[in-house]
């Protein structure tokens, strides 16, 4: 596989379309696509965007390979020697605006904008919904996780089960913007910095003639990081006692053991007897760790269980988002070149929710000045006035748009900033602990109303009035008229 370079990793007709586009003489026209998703994960209030660092990574490097360009001159579509020269010297020189990795995000509205040509705009698209889908899929979940964890510590164990390493590692980064305090994930803490936590497995136990030398050995070699995982055989008559055993053990040494592990059985029952057992022998220091499918809900019934729980090591159901695999994010034309203007462009759809919103667009989050909490997001144009404190602004529901109200007393907040500008790169990425500090900012934005995991509050995401007129027309000009019998 060609590592060295991420060019072809698209789909194959969007180089069809690159290249229909070059033998009509059309691809440096002048194109707009906005990146969004139309419905909420996971039936949350909202979503964590996630993913940009690979994205710029990703457009910094872009280039197409000699590798690249011998595998498309193979092709059954027998581009022209002259189209892969072009590609050869391909560089992107759009623009790029986004949400800042961490944000809370939204249905319908514009997470990263991508201005160009319609080579550059075209080709881009599939890595970038690949990145964008993936992670903020993933940071959605793991928030989700966190609001009900709350203060527990939350370890992400996935690799194993991930759809391979790139999911396990950005699995990982995303599941840490979120909340998550580790990674099992060797290679996500070496490549982001994210704190690595390990236990041992049941193999560690099994390969002794007994669990109170497998755990003896275990002390001895790493004094200072002992968690025992304490199920192999049977945890509460075997396990917690050699677990203890060890324990006192280590204090002799003037060690303290750190924890022990549950990986299987009734969790709720296992923890809240061995939490009892630990405490009368006097060991009400050492942590209790629960694995085994965990996700938000698991969690949630665990500790309604009365589960005395310190740790959760969440793995298979977060790093693959088990019951959502998918965000399900577009990439729409919004605005296009022609005859040396931009214009702005729909499309229509017989399923409602596809209809798209046209136009190159802005958001603003309309933060209450008086609670410092959000209002709404609103969408508008860029050659409209800039909603700004003093004034008064009208948010008006898109899907209904008779259901208005008027906010006075507010401040806004600009969410896309330019990434890059004509192809250079003009944004610092920030490091990951910051990132994690902005998602944290960024929840305390909100009521709790619009972050509970059950039946949450629907935030509002308001077009302007202008920008809800030219849908209207653009729909207007686009629709049949009715046939005459």
């Amino acid at each position: 596989m060609n590592t060295n370079s991420l060019a072809l990793h698209t789909d194959k007709y969007q180089i069809n379309m690159i290249y229909a586009h070059w033998m009509n003489g059309t691809h440096l026209r002048k194109a707009v696509f906005e990146a969004y998703f139309r419905k909420l994960p996971f039936g949350n209030g909202y979503a964590v965007f996630a993913g940009l660092e690979r994205i710029v990574s990703y457009i910094s490097n872009l280039h197409f390979t000699e590798q690249d360009l011998s595998y498309l001159a193979k092709q059954e579509e027998n581009y022209k020697p002259e189209f892969l020269e072009l590609l050869r010297q391909f560089k992107f020189r759009g623009d790029i605006s986004s949400m800042r990795e961490g944000a809370i995000v939204f249905p319908n509205e514009p997470l990263i904008r991508v201005e160009g040509n319609i080579m550059e705009t075209q080709l881009v698209e599939t890595a970038i919904l690949n990145f964008m889908n993936y992670q903020t899929l993933i940071a959605t979940k793991a928030s989700r996780i966190k609001q009900v964890a709350e203060e527990d510590v939350l370890l992400e164990f996935g690799t194993r089960r991930a759809q391979e390493a790139d999911a396990a590692v950005w699995g990982a980064r995303a599941s840490y913007i979120s909340g998550f305090d580790a990674t099992s994930n060797m290679l996500a803490g070496e490549m982001f910095g994210i704190p690595t936590k390990g236990t041992h497995a049941h193999s560690w136990v099994q390969l002794f003639d007994n669990e109170q030398e497998a755990f003896e050995m275990y002390a001895k070699a790493m004094p200072d990081q002992v968690t025992l995982l304490v199920d192999t055989f049977d945890t509460l008559k075997s396990g917690v006692p050699h677990a203890i055993h060890t324990a006192k053990h280590l204090e002799s040494m003037g060690k303290k053991m750190v924890g022990i592990r549950l990986d299987s059985g009734d969790l709720a029952y296992l923890s809240i007897q061995a939490r009892k057992m630990l405490d009368e022998a006097g060991l009400d220091y050492v942590k209790i760790v629960a694995s085994n499918d965990l996700d938000e809900n698991t969690i949630f019934n665990l500790k309604a269980q009365g589960a005395k729980i310190d740790i959760w090591g969440v793995g298979t159901q977060l790093i693959t988002a088990a019951d959502q695999p998918a965000l399900g994010g577009v990439y729409k034309l919004v605005e296009r070149e022609k005859d040396g203007t931009m214009e702005p462009t729909i499309k229509i759809s017989g399923n409602p929710e596809k209809v798209t919103t046209p136009g190159k667009k802005d958001v603003y989050r309309i933060i209450s000045s008086g609670s410092n909490k959000a209002i709404a997001d609103y969408i508008n144009l860029p050659r409209e006035e800039n909603p700004r404190a003093g004034g008064k602004l009208k948010l008006i529901n898109p899907l209904h748009p008779y259901i208005q109200k008027t906010v006075k007393h507010y401040y806004a907040v600009k969410m896309l900033e330019p990434i890059f500008v004509q192809g250079e790169l003009v944004y610092e990425l920030p490091e990951l602990q910051e990132i994690r500090e902005y998602h944290k900012e960024q929840l305390q934005l909100f009521w709790p109303e619009y972050m509970r995991k059950l039946n949450p509050e629907i935030y509002r995401v308001s077009l302007s009035q202008e920008l809800l007129d030219m849908k209207q027309r653009l729909l207007e000009a686009h629709l049949e008229p009715d046939l005459e019998e």
